[in-house]
């Protein structure tokens, strides 16, 4: 009896390691977050300092918004599941680095909102041609939680503590409508390491 109980306790705490391991990432990140802008507070900012670029900061996994040189708003971001490095190639699970612009957005991204970061450029496609092998696309400034799931009363605040996605750069749902508000096409985005 006590042996069964055992092997019993035993194989469940594997499976919770395993399941751990496996899903992990999607456990939520238990930091405080700043207060978000009211709809007037984001109405001044855009007549008075709008936002002429975007900083990504890969390694202190940080987005800014900035006037000028003038840091307007600071979101903590996850990134593509390989963050290190400049994505080369489709697949590769990693997030651009350099210098790019938004070209177009998207009010029905499968998370949430997202903005198109205009990656790839020619020197990326000229990178993957001479490989034989395929740039990529569709890298956005998204939300964290499926456009299916908003409904919920934790998915604006939601961030996952790992990175995850594919190469985009993720934010919460609730950063992501004051970034979508504030940030315009052809803004430039910068990308560092």
């Amino acid at each position: 009896m006590k042996t069964g109980l055992i092997v019993g306790c035993v194989i469940l705490v594997i499976l919770l390691v395993l399941a751990y391991y496996q899903y992990g990432k999607f456990i939520p990140t238990f930091t405080a977050s700043h207060t978000p802008l009211t709809a007037e507070h984001i109405q001044l900012l855009k007549q008075g300092k709008p936002v002429t670029s975007i900083e990504v900061f890969k390694s202190q996994r940080i987005l800014q918004l900035k006037h000028q040189q003038e840091i307007i708003r600071s979101y903590p971001m996850r990134l593509g599941f390989e963050p290190v490095g400049h994505k080369q190639f489709e697949g590769d699970g990693k997030t651009p680095e350099g210098t790019y612009s938004i070209d177009w957005r998207n009010p029905q991204s499968a998370y949430y909102k997202s903005l198109h970061i205009s990656y790839p450029n020619a020197d990326d496609l000229s990178y993957a041609k001479q490989h034989n092998r395929s740039a990529g696309g569709d890298v956005m400034i998204h939300g964290t939680v499926p456009t299916g799931m908003t409904s919920l009363s934790t998915s604006k605040t939601y961030l996952p503590r790992k990175d995850w996605t594919l190469g985009c750069i993720a934010v919460s749902n609730s950063d992501m409508d004051e970034i979508w508000q504030l940030v315009s096409n052809h803004t430039p985005i910068i990308i560092h390491p």
